[in-house]
């Protein structure tokens, strides 16, 4: 795969570093994990990333709004959340893709492709 930079937005640390033991051992060379939507707003103005992971419940707020700055930056992402499905997400976004709690690597990859089909 030859994204090797990626935002992980996570306010469960056990959950991120999850996250990025999957995504070191399938490649993925640079990882930057964020609790919060402020931490993630500075990382995405201070570098650029080749996708992101965004848990969307962050105890008291969504991450629906930051997934708007994404769309409209040009970043891929998708949702990391323990809802089974997109249907509760705005319409907007319910087309993106899901990696649902708990997850492994073999989830990680499924979700890859679905984010990138050309190229996992």
């Amino acid at each position: 795969m030859s994204a090797n930079r990626v935002l992980v937005l996570e306010d469960s640390l056990i959950i991120a570093m999850e996250a990025e033991d999957i995504l070191r051992a399938i490649g993925v060379e640079t990882i930057r994990i964020c609790s919060s939507i402020a931490q993630a707003t500075e990382a995405v103005e201070a570098e650029r990333f080749d996708f992101a992971l965004l848990d969307v419940n962050l105890g008291e707020v969504m991450s629906f709004d930051f997934a708007r700055r994404l769309v409209a930056e040009n970043i891929p992402f998708g949702f990391v959340s323990g809802y089974s499905d997109t249907l509760d997400f705005p319409e907007e976004l319910q087309n993106r893709p899901l990696l649902v709690k708990p997850f492994d690597e073999t989830a990680m990859l499924e979700f890859l492709q679905r984010l990138f089909p050309a190229e996992v």
